[in-house]
Parts: C-alpha cells; structure tokens; sequence
C-alpha cells in the first residue's frame, strides 16, 4: 500500500503530520499531487476545538496541484495537469447547487438542515495539507491554471480570494460607495480589494498592525482605521461626515466587530458578513434601530467550483490584483507543526504561509 504525509487532527489543540494511504478514486474524482497549499483562519478553529471535526481527519482546504490520475467517467482533463480546487467543492447536482447555492450543496438531508454541505475538504473528507488529495466530482470543480501563473499566485484563489471578494458583491458594492472593512486578515485584506474592483470610491479598512495596515493601503484602502488609538466607530464616522457607510464588511468574527460594522452603516446599507463566529451573536438596539433601518445583514460562505475559479484566476492574469504579497512565510510539509505555531500565534508578521510538500 502506498502511502503519502498529511497533517491530521489529533484532538484539540493538536495537529500532527502522519503516514496515510494515498486516497482512493471514485468514476467522478480525481487524486491530485498537492504542488502548495496553505494554513486558513478556519484551520486555527480546528485546531483550537471551536470547529468540530472528526479525530483522525486531514485538514486542509486550499490546493494547487497536478492531476496525478483521473476517475474513470472523468473527461476534458489529463493527468499531468495543473489545477486548483475551490475550498467548496459542490457536486453540481443537489438542490442547492441547482438553485445556484454552490455552498450550501448537500447542506439539507433527510435527518435535518445543517450549513456549511459544499464545505468538504478538511471538514467531512479529507483536506490538501497532504502529499495528495482527493478532488470529488472533479468535472465540477478543478479548474485549469493559466500557463505563465505560478502556483502561489493562484494560491488564495480555493478560499480567501473567494471568500473576501463574496464579502464585496453580496454587500453589493457599487460604483462610488463608501465601504469600511473591519479587520485587514488575509480575508479583510481580499474584502478591501474585492470592493475596489466594484467600484468603491472610499475604502476604509480597520486594523493595528502596521504590516497589516500597509498591505490594505496597497489592495486598495483610502483611510486606515488604528482601533489602538481612536475609536473606529467614532472616526468612520467622521469620515463619513455623520452619513455611514453604505456597506460595511465584518471579517474576523467577534460580537465587537459585528456590532462595529451595525454602528457605521447608514440606514439602508448592507452589513455584510464574513466572520467565523464561535459564541452567540446580539443586535444592539440602537444600531439596529429596532429593526426599522432598511439594514440589509447578509452572511456568505466562500464560492467554489470550478468557473469561480476560472474567473478569479483570470482577474489575477489579467494583472487586476496581485495577492502573491500576501505570503510571507514558507514552510515543507514535514514543517506543518511549526507552520500552524506561527499562524496561529500571528507572529512574526505573518498573513499567509505557503505549504509545499
């Protein structure tokens, strides 16, 4: 039996690199040799127990690969071919995804609605912090890499790519809005950017570190916010002369940052939300003005499969952004142990690690 290393939850707060069989193929997959991937905000809630995954699994949701061998019902691919995975892999084929809820497919069964069904990799399958990964349903959901595109400037393309530009076009940004981004992550980061690309006319990103605070000014943020030193609430404000924003975007997940982004939006706007929260949420009553502000709250869950893919590889070929500054540290797979200490202790100024087996 042949087999290949994969990082594995062992139990919370652990992470592990172990010896696995190399995965089997159904007639609709593919095994992809993993060439990068990286460690995601979601994977510190893993590891930390806030998410519940089963023990044993590998985790990991953001691969670049080459296709190693392809199911038998599998066409218009080859073997030796490189390609991405979206972090949702939706079959193509369910209720959801047929109504065009690529994330959400599976999500509903006959014993009970749960969320998050298109999300697979690391979460109800094996993930891609391995030497191999199992893509299913491939048809739907690899997406060919553009000659000429290295794999770490595709890399944030399978989930924060897609996640922070969700945040922009379900906040429907429009042409000359004004947007405040709360928190500039590798996914506010891409929120920022996504925005701009819509057509926001002022951005204003909220953060402290002074990496981070750069690096939102370079993606597209006309005023950064340092919550350390001023309330960010008080100072968007000014900024807004008293109007708010019309879309304000939640990305880190926390009651203060939610209840921010109600703070600073004008009646009618749209707070749209990104975060991944681990205890209950509370409407203020205010900011929510009793819930008679025309308040649009809208959550999204990363888009996958493979057009939306193809379509934020292209924004990338196209020299529209350039996310490769987001990864500032590399590290082999025989490394991952040390590569979640760093991400998850956010030292050393780190925003995004690419994981090469």
């Amino acid at each position: 039996m042949r087999t290949m290393k994969a990082a594995v939850f062992v139990e919370p707060g652990r992470i592990a690199l172990e010896e696995r069989p190399i995965p089997d193929i159904g007639p609709l997959d593919a095994l992809v040799r993993v060439t990068t991937t990286t460690i995601c905000g979601t994977d510190i809630h893993i590891l930390k127990g806030e998410y519940p995954v089963r023990k044993g699994l590998v985790v990991g949701h953001e691969p670049v690969g080459v296709i190693e061998k392809l199911g038998s019902a599998v066409e218009g691919y080859r073997e030796g071919q490189r390609v991405i995975a979206g972090a949702i892999t939706p079959s193509g084929h369910s209720y959801a995804s047929l109504d065009g809820c690529h994330a959400q497919c599976g999500a509903g069964t006959r014993h009970g609605f749960k969320p998050l069904g298109g999300w697979r990799f690391g979460n109800t399958i094996d993930g891609c912090q391995a030497e191999y990964v199992r893509v299913p349903d491939a048809m739907v959901n690899l997406a060919p890499v553009p000659d000429g595109l290295s794999d770490e400037q595709v890399l944030m393309c399978p989930d924060i790519m897609s996640t922070g530009f969700a945040g922009a076009e379900s906040g429907r940004v429009r042409l000359g809005d004004t947007v405040a981004v709360f928190a500039q992550g590798p996914i506010g980061l891409c929120a920022t950017a996504g925005a701009r690309l819509r057509g926001a006319t002022t951005i204003i990103g909220v953060e402290s570190v002074p990496g981070r605070m750069a690096m939102a000014r370079r993606l597209g943020a006309d005023h950064v916010v340092d919550f350390r030193q001023v309330d960010p609430v008080e100072e968007i404000l000014r900024l807004t002369e008293g109007r708010g924003v019309d879309v304000a975007i939640e990305a880190l997940g926390t009651q203060q940052t939610f209840e921010a982004c109600l703070r600073v939006l004008r009646p009618g706007g749209v707070l749209s939300s990104l975060g991944v929260y681990s205890t209950d949420l509370k409407l203020p009553l205010g900011p929510f003005a009793a819930g008679l502000g025309d308040h649009t709250i809208v959550t999204t869950l990363c888009p996958g499969g493979k057009e939306r893919m193809r379509r934020l590889m292209n924004v990338v070929a196209a020299g529209r952004i350039d996310l490769g500054p987001l990864v500032t540290h590399r590290f082999k797979l025989d490394e991952i142990e040390a590569a979640y200490d760093l991400f998850g202790h956010q030292r050393d100024g780190v925003l995004k690690v690419a994981i090469t087996p």
